[in-house]
């Protein structure tokens, strides 16, 4: 597994992990950082406002919609408030499948692994262009007859191919029942939401760090939740998800419900 990890080159888990005034992270992992930080000052907001969408998401989601069963799919490193200290302390029988296929993530999966003692938390290592693989690693936890909240948080923007990113969404969402949830976020250069310095950033990433990454538009954003019923207040940014007063990010944000 270490011989999986690289140091010399900027990594995206890492990198969030820095943005999110995190300690694990290398030289090279700050280094870019600032570096995309001096062509996008906001994207440190960007990650925090996206953690902060993943409380207030799954909270709803325990506390209120009474789900009971999570896959956060694209888990990155462990910070505050993961998503089964979050959803457990709404509903403390909830059981959480993390996946993700970042070796430095599976480093760092034993702090994942910790549940209240009525729920279950379980950490796949699986690519997120292999739902077929995570569905059927994830079944050993969830039961999939019953409604699964599937999380997605700034992980589709790491399938370049937009078609390939819809097939993964819709083979999830087509192994979970009615009464299912799709939480998303992703990147994006609309302008509406200050995306427009996103552009360079991206550029200088690409060419200096890994997984290459890209923006999608409204209506591309759009086409992952086909089929579902948003929840109020529908495609916004994510920082203003459910949330009163706070400055818009680049980074769309939405909960579907399957019907």
């Amino acid at each position: 597994m270490t011989d999986r990890i690289r140091t010399d080159i900027a990594h995206n888990a890492r990198v969030w992990n820095y943005w999110l005034r995190g300690k694990d992270n290398y030289p090279v992992d700050r280094a870019v950082g600032d570096q995309v930080t001096a062509f996008y000052p906001s994207i440190g907001e960007v990650a925090r406002a996206d953690r902060a969408f993943l409380g207030r998401a799954v909270t709803h989601l325990a506390a209120d919609a009474g789900v009971r069963q999570f896959l956060d799919i694209g888990t990155g490193l462990p910070t505050a408030d993961n998503t089964h200290e979050v959803a457990q302390r709404a509903a403390a029988d909830a059981r959480i499948v993390y996946v993700d296929n970042d070796p430095i993530v599976l480093t760092h999966a034993r702090a994942l692994l910790t549940s209240a003692p009525d729920g279950v938390t379980e950490y796949v290592d699986a690519d997120a262009r292999d739902p077929e693989r995570i569905l059927a690693a994830a079944g050993t936890t969830l039961d999939l007859s019953r409604p699964v909240a599937v999380l997605m948080l700034g992980i589709l923007n790491f399938v370049l191919d937009t078609d390939e990113a819809r097939k993964i969404v819709r083979t999830l969402m087509d192994a979970v029942p009615s009464g299912s949830y799709l939480v998303l976020t992703h990147p994006t250069l609309e302008p509406e939401l200050g995306g427009e310095g996103n552009k360079a950033a991206m550029a200088f990433w690409n060419e200096n760090a890994t997984p290459p990454i890209t923006a999608r538009d409204r209506a591309e954003f759009t086409s992952f939740l086909e089929g579902l019923d948003l929840l109020e207040p529908g495609i916004v940014s994510c920082a203003r998800w459910r949330a009163e007063g706070a400055a818009e990010v680049a980074q769309f944000g939405a909960v579907g419900r399957k019907p």
